[in-house]
């Protein structure tokens, strides 16, 4: 079987830096707005199709965190959805690339390890606030 197809970002900005990121090692594409930036390969639940987002890199530990805020919209991200069904996800920090199966963080684990995301990316406090949704930290570690 091979493997599935990439089905790129409908939203141009996104797939534009994903192909920057992918084609430069993250030369072009880590630094982003004063973050730093990991590219999360997710499966597509319905497509099955690979799906990448570029999102804040937080690393706690030997752990990656994804924080599924969406900027504090009311509803999940895609990826988040696409990583609940199918939970083996690969993260790509600059050149290196990890295999790692993801799970969202319990509330005791996600009172922990929220101070890490924080400090990666500050908004995310500002995200909770102005939803109603908790905001999902998840765990990304190796398979």
């Amino acid at each position: 079987m091979s493997d599935p197809e990439y089905a790129p970002s409908p939203w141009e900005p996104v797939a534009d830096h994903v192909e920057r990121y992918l084609a430069t090692d993250g030369r072009d594409g880590f630094d982003f707005n004063g973050a730093q930036c990991i590219i999360l390969t997710t499966t597509g639940r319905k497509s099955g199709k690979l799906r990448r987002t570029p999102l804040i890199r937080v690393h706690d530990g030997n752990d990656y965190l994804v924080v599924a805020s969406m900027g504090g919209a009311p509803n999940h991200p895609v990826w988040y959805l696409n990583l609940q069904a199918n939970p083996e996800v690969t993260i790509q920090d600059r050149a290196e690339v990890h295999h790692l199966v993801a799970r969202t963080a319990p509330p005791e684990e996600k009172a922990k390890r929220w101070p890490a995301a924080i400090a990666a990316w500050p908004d995310y406090a500002n995200y909770q606030a102005r939803t109603d949704r908790d905001i999902p930290l998840i765990i990304c570690e190796p398979r």
